[in-house]
């Protein structure tokens, strides 16, 4: 499987034609903004949360950040990258996730240099990290990705070179990109989980985290708080287990994340009811309940406030 991957992954695209030919990099392939952020919808299908690309060869990529989470996997060869002003050569087998406010550039690689892109809208998260310990870096770093607006940018780079379990999945992941079967959307979700499960379990060899400050740690605690216990999460409850007072966290998570509380807390109970929604034939009423809502008519006001159509109306348009 892996040499029939690379075979096929050494093969000229049109956009590496085009650069041989002299073409510099073409940023409508990539955005419409004036700045060049990379936008999920010029790459993804619709409805889809993640696909992979072969990173172009031969130029220099310039200065830009994405509106999703980048994870760049280094298939053979090595890559050089300029992140946040400082350079990291990736080596094969090694990987980098990128948050959405980071910038980066890459220099130009050769021939047999292949890099895998990840493009993930932070949506596809919510499910993945069900799987995922609350008290690990990743956690803590897809977390702070998915619900906080901290200025600063950030990165995880992954010197796992030797770990043979971590590639044999991501050649797993890649295979299935490339050849998508009618249960391929459900395996790919568990082999993120269980990479970013492997991942963690190697956090030694992880570089370029920022350590968290003691504000951020208390919102971090209440998003992973959040993420667990949707179904019954009370601002008193995690302010009593964090020993702060209910004004001073709902103050401090409304910094950092610029939602209150029962915001952030209504995101992730209609988010579980999209994917229950997808995945099961449960009665509306019963998904209602099982996310925290026994006033089914206020759920249906909620949803319908977030996504412009009823529950009904949304799993008929999926099926």
């Amino acid at each position: 499987m892996k040499n029939q991957m690379y075979y096929k992954l050494l093969a000229l695209t049109k956009e590496e034609i085009d650069i041989l030919k002299g073409a510099n990099v073409n940023k409508g392939l990539y955005t419409d903004y004036a700045d060049f952020i990379v936008d999920s919808n010029k790459l993804l299908t619709k409805n889809k949360l993640i696909a992979i690309r072969k990173h172009p060869r031969f130029i220099h990529f310039p200065k830009h950040k994405h509106n999703f989470i980048e994870i760049i996997y280094v298939y053979k060869g090595s890559f050089k990258h300029i992140v946040n002003s400082q350079e990291l050569t990736l080596k094969e087998g090694e990987l980098i996730f990128l948050n959405q406010q980071i910038y980066h550039e890459i220099l130009p690689s050769e021939y047999r240099d292949i890099a895998i892109n990840f493009i993930i809208k932070p949506e596809f998260f919510n499910y993945i990290l069900t799987f995922l310990d609350n008290d690990n870096i990743i956690c803590n770093f897809l977390l702070t990705t998915l619900y906080t607006n901290h200025a600063k940018a950030e990165y995880l780079y992954f010197k796992v070179s030797k770990n043979k379990e971590i590639h044999e999945t991501i050649y797993k992941i890649i295979w299935e990109l490339y050849k998508p079967s009618t249960m391929s959307e459900a395996k790919i979700k568990l082999l993120i989980g269980l990479l970013l499960i492997e991942l963690a379990k190697n956090s030694d060899s992880i570089e370029g985290y920022s350590a968290n400050n003691y504000e951020r740690k208390l919102v971090l605690d209440t998003l992973n708080y959040i993420d667990t216990n949707y179904k019954t999460a009370a601002l008193f409850e995690i302010s009593k287990k964090l020993i702060q007072p209910n004004y001073k966290l709902s103050r401090i998570v409304k910094k950092y994340t610029e939602l209150t509380f029962n915001e952030l807390l209504q995101e992730k109970r209609l988010n579980k009811a999209v994917e229950l929604l997808k995945s099961t034939d449960l009665p509306i009423s019963e998904i209602a309940q099982s996310i925290g809502y026994e006033n089914l008519t206020y759920f249906y006001k909620i949803f319908k406030e977030k996504y412009n159509t009823t529950p009904k109306n949304f799993r008929n348009s999926i099926n």
